[in-house]
């Protein structure tokens, strides 16, 4: 992967500091004027810790200069997040049930529904030019997590990773069905392809599952994350594999999601009741984070909706 183009001066000398070699200079970087600017930023500052860039050196990726300018960027974009959120709600029972409960409650825009029904091809192929900022890495973000829960949440959190990656198999990884996909519809498969068109919504949508991931603190909400993204995750696939079908696009690309629909019916349970209910219970000072990380997936989702349903001049 290269470096994308920078967004503002922030970027832009960021950008700079990485080809240079010379860390010390990201030292001086002005603050960012712009939200896409810091969130481009951020964005190519956790790559260093997933597959990196072609000519940035790969020793960078601990810089301490590096890491502070990140740490900035991710103290802003923690507190946004959790602006949003008004705290996890009261509930009876067990947690299984209220989570559940609580994403059924949830209502949102819905671009699977959109697609299914009236998108048009080009719009199609711009979503997945979108998506695969995360799909080309799927599960990734999630996989910092594992080394930092109890016993039973981490086997579980395996089991479920296991699936994600293919079962053993490397022509059946999620991320590589998915890139089987978008080369079928003549689109570019590297990672990063699409990145100097990625709107702000889905760059901050991508760098929350960084920021959750990456940090042992966040563990909760790493894993809240990913509850509430399998919770919500199997209808969604099948109204895009069921829109792919009505515009005949590549079989490819409907295989990938219709592998999903029952496998994430399966990994809901997994996240919810083997995986984030026993972290709870070993470590109840999570819960909150737990609840804070499944608002925050389903909240961005959301914004990231309406941002293509405003662009396509549709209701949400």
């Amino acid at each position: 992967m290269h470096l994308p183009k920078p967004r503002g001066a922030f970027s832009e000398q960021l950008f700079a500091a990485l080809l240079s070699g010379d860390p010390t200079t990201a030292a001086r970087l002005p603050g960012p004027e712009a939200a896409e600017d810091a969130a481009l930023a951020l964005w190519c500052l956790y790559e260093l810790s997933y597959r990196g860039f072609e000519e940035v050196d790969d020793r960078l990726e601990w810089a301490p200069e590096l890491v502070a300018v990140r740490r900035g960027l991710e103290d802003d974009l923690e507190d946004r997040l959790r602006s949003r959120w008004s705290g996890r709600p009261a509930y009876d029972g067990d947690f299984a049930t209220a989570f559940f409960a609580a994403v059924e409650r949830h209502e949102g825009p819905s671009l699977a529904r959109f697609v299914q029904r009236s998108a048009t091809a080009d719009q199609v192929m711009e979503l997945l030019q979108a998506r695969s900022l995360y799909h080309l890495k799927e599960s990734d973000p999630v996989a910092f997590s594992v080394p930092r829960l109890p016993v039973a949440a981490r086997a579980a959190l395996m089991e479920l990773q296991y699936d994600e990656y293919g079962g053993g198999r490397p022509e059946r990884l999620h991320a590589h069905l998915f890139a089987e996909g978008l080369a079928a519809l003549g689109l570019d498969a590297t990672e990063g392809a699409y990145l100097d068109q990625t709107p702000l919504a889905v760059l901050e949508q991508n760098n929350a599952m960084s920021l959750f991931g990456l940090h042992r603190r966040l563990r909760g909400a790493s894993l809240g994350h990913l509850a509430a993204f399998e919770a919500t995750s199997s209808g969604p696939c099948r109204r895009m594999a069921r829109g792919l079908e009505r515009l005949a696009l590549a079989p490819e690309m409907r295989a990938y999601y219709e592998e999903h629909v029952e496998a994430d019916a399966v990994h809901e349970q997994l996240a919810v009741r083997l995986i984030c209910q026993p972290l709870i219970e070993a470590e109840p000072e999570t819960e909150d984070d737990v609840w804070f990380g499944a608002f925050s997936c389903l909240d961005l989702e959301d914004r990231v909706a309406h941002h293509y349903l405003d662009r396509w001049g549709e209701s949400a």
